[in-house]
């Protein structure tokens, strides 16, 4: 597949990579988008929704790049996925200096949760709900020592990157991921659009309106990072 085309600001079709572009616009702004199912190293049925972090990874580097690109709006709606690829995705983004802001919209579950927050600054609408749980590995798993510890080592990754990027407390943070009393069928939490930002793991309350006004905020002070791009 074709790479983004990040130097021209008319509009292009670019759904299989989940950022956009539109012309006449006050800021040359891109959205990506994470929907569904992260898809990492197994390709997944055609019957699942997915983000590719295959496609995401060049197009988010070439923006970085790009000196036309004043900012980029991420918008999250996900069931989580592969563990790797959405840090992956996330540390990129944490790394970037160009202005990220990012959404969360109906559900950041899982990893979705870093993603979240790897942006300058993460909104969330008050209908919205971030999920929560420990790491959880599909298919043939061996029941040794070894294998707990690299749950464990999973987990601590995740932990720091979230605590890092937030303002949520470790110990709060590990808390909610192995809460044993409010879901069915695993271990976690729920938690709705304003409880997040209650507990400082999602920055603001808002929807589109307030996550572009705040991007174009960061894309226009002389202290933010996209000045020193050179």
């Amino acid at each position: 597949m074709d790479n983004t085309n990040i130097k021209d600001n008319t509009a292009v079709p670019e759904a299989d990579n989940g950022i956009t572009a539109a012309p006449d616009v006050r800021r040359n702004i891109r959205t990506l988008t994470i929907i569904g199912q992260i898809e990492g190293h197994y390709v997944l049925g055609e019957q699942n929704k997915t983000t590719k972090y295959e496609h995401i990874i060049p197009a988010l580097a070439e923006a970085e790049q790009d000196r036309s690109i004043e900012g980029l709006l991420m918008i999250l709606n996900t069931v989580g996925g592969d563990v790797e690829a959405g840090l992956a995705i996330a540390e990129l983004i944490a790394g970037m200096r160009l202005p990220v802001v990012s959404l969360v919209l109906g559900g950041g579950h899982s990893i979705g949760v870093p993603l979240a927050v790897s942006a300058d600054v993460s909104f969330i609408v008050p209908s919205a709900s971030m999920t929560v749980h420990p790491v959880r590995m599909n298919g043939t798993v061996l029941g040794v020592p070894q294998t707990l510890s690299y749950f464990e080592r999973m987990q601590d990754r995740i932990v720091r990157f979230v605590t890092e990027n937030s303002s949520v407390r470790e110990e709060e943070f590990r808390r909610l991921m192995m809460n044993t009393e409010e879901l069915v069928l695993d271990v976690g939490s729920v938690l709705e659009g304003g409880k997040a930002v209650e507990i400082g793991l999602i920055d603001r309350l808002g929807g589109i309106g307030e996550a572009l006004e705040c991007l174009y905020g960061l894309i226009g002070s002389a202290g933010k990072r996209y000045t020193d791009r050179a």
